[in-house]
């Protein structure tokens, strides 16, 4: 039988528990990225934001035009058709600043990994503004589950913030590691933030957190995903070879998505799920599987099918307080417990503490 401490004096609550630089969480704010001073406007380098003529190699021009310690490249308002298939490709030091009225339109393709903005193995480095809207709809192809709209890999100290990502074959958003072979180090993502970031429609999931470290993500929205499994808002789950850590989510809206609200999925630790809206989802609120040092800390959960929350597979040391629950799944409603209706724990979890909540 799983091990559950129902009592308050053993109770891990917030930030207590951890380390300084994961308890400072989320709200300190987007920071800001070292670059120059230079900008560079893409209509200058050829761009026509016509929505119609490819204006991918525009775009790279005019990063490429950047000075050595970078800079701003500022994107007027139009709808710029970009090939996920070349992507446009970030370089350290640089704020790629889309204005209100910009949409980049990801051009269909059958490719089954294609990237709208794909940032590799750079540092210092600012997305924001605007929208991406990609191929699902369009897509010429069905094999495949990576068309993201941003990929981000093997990045060091990235800010993505204030922009809306839609309708993309895989991912609204990827974060993860590069991996170097011959018996070489994974190279993770490290202190990447997300802030007042939407991402919905989206076919495989509205972000995944892979293989990183430091990663805050507050004030989003990620709703309505589904097409392909996991089909989540957030999936937090590392491929083979590194695992993920020290990831605050908080003041999030996580809702309507045929997979999971947010799920934990395997070597992941020192995960803090806070003050945030999880309702409408059909894969549980928040599913937690082999993961350790989990805080579910302050949350709103409704309506969630089957449970708002799950934990399984060798999960161990959760503490979930403050939460508020409404509107268990019709499945449970015939439990003893409240907690039993809205909270699944399977055998084999380990060190869960639950406190103070609110069933209604």
């Amino acid at each position: 039988m799983p091990e559950i401490d129902r009592g308050r004096r053993r109770l891990l609550m917030g930030a207590a528990a951890l380390p300084v630089a994961f308890a400072a969480g989320a709200r300190a704010g987007a920071p800001a990225r070292a670059r120059g001073a230079a900008v560079r406007d893409v209509r200058r380098y050829g761009a026509r934001g016509d929505g119609e003529h490819d204006d991918t190699a525009a775009f790279q021009r005019a990063i490429d035009a950047l000075p050595a310690e970078g800079g701003t490249v500022r994107v007027p308002a139009g709808t710029y058709l970009i090939d996920p298939l070349r992507s446009v490709r970030l370089r350290s030091r640089m704020h790629l600043r889309l204005d209100p009225g910009v949409r980049l339109l990801a051009k269909p393709n059958a490719a089954p990994r294609a990237y709208v903005l794909n940032a590799h193995g750079v540092s210092d480095v600012e997305i924001s503004g605007g929208r991406i809207v990609g191929d699902r709809d369009r897509h010429l192809g069905t094999r495949g589950e990576w068309g993201h709209g941003i990929m981000v890999r093997g990045c060091r100290r990235v800010t993505v913030r204030d922009i809306h990502i839609s309708r993309c074959w895989g991912d609204g958003m990827s974060i993860g590691a590069i991996d170097a072979g011959r018996g070489r180090p994974v190279v993770r993502s490290e202190d990447v933030v997300v802030a007042r970031v939407t991402a919905t429609g989206n076919r495989r999931q509205g972000l995944t957190i892979g293989r990183a470290r430091r990663v805050r993500v507050f004030d989003c929205e990620f709703s309505h995903t589904g097409g392909t499994p996991p089909a989540a808002g957030i999936d937090v789950e590392p491929d083979s070879g590194a695992d993920t850590g020290d990831v605050v989510i908080e003041r999030c809206r996580v809702f309507g998505n045929r997979g999971p609200g947010i799920q934990l999925w395997r070597r992941v630790s020192e995960v803090a799920i806070r003050d945030c809206d999880i309702h409408d989802n059909r894969g549980h609120g928040i599913l937690v599987a082999g993961a350790s040092r989990v805080d579910i800390i302050g949350n709103r959960l409704r309506a969630n099918t089957p449970r708002a929350i799950g934990l399984r597979d060798r999960t161990a040391a959760v503490t979930i307080a403050a939460n508020r629950f409404a509107e268990a799944s019709p499945a449970p409603r015939h439990a003893a417990r409240a907690t039993d209706r809205h909270i699944r724990i399977a055998d084999g979890v380990a060190r869960v503490r639950i406190a103070d909540n609110r069933y209604d």
